[in-house]
């Protein structure tokens, strides 16, 4: 959107993201095997079981959600959001069949951020690195100890962050 239509952008932040280059290290093994791994059963306590595995997976290990608010998170999610195994297979491969981005990125005129994880095994920081590259004059922001989740442990980060910027 910023890059198609500056014109009706003020600022840009990106956060966990990739231009999509092939040449980029890919999400860890673990983190896509997680990621795809089904639940044992489509049982709502099944869902939740590998819902919280898999956030236990690609989460920051310098902001860890507890227990109490990763169960809180999961559960909201699988009761807001019906089983459908194709509609995540399909997001993956949108996610992969999507032409990088570098050359529309640099139609970037907004003030731009990218605020990545360095323990991202998703997102590996190389692609919030690119993504910084690619937009004329961003400022790059990685952070020790954050991954691919959005925990309250955060909060203070991306308010700091994003607050400053804005």
């Amino acid at each position: 959107l910023a890059a198609k239509y500056p014109e009706h952008t003020i600022s840009l932040t990106s956060i966990m993201s990739t231009t999509g280059r092939r040449d980029l290290p890919p999400a860890k093994p673990e983190a896509m095997a997680a990621l795809t791994t089904a639940p044992a059963s489509d049982s709502r306590a099944d869902r939740i079981a590998q819902g919280i595995k898999t956030w236990r997976v690609i989460g920051s290990p310098g902001f860890a959600a507890t227990d109490e608010e990763l169960r809180a998170t999961v559960e909201a999610a699988v009761d807001r959001s019906p089983d459908d195994p194709a509609g995540i297979g399909r997001q993956l491969l949108a996610i992969v069949a999507w032409p990088p981005r570098n050359d529309i990125l640099k139609n970037v005129k907004a003030p731009a951020q990218v605020i990545h994880g360095e323990a991202d095994p998703l997102v590996p920081m190389e692609g919030g690195k690119d993504t910084a590259a690619s937009i004329p004059g961003a400022k790059l922001h990685l952070v020790p100890g954050m991954a691919h989740d959005f925990t309250n442990a955060l909060v203070p980060v991306y308010l700091k962050l994003v607050g400053d910027f804005v």
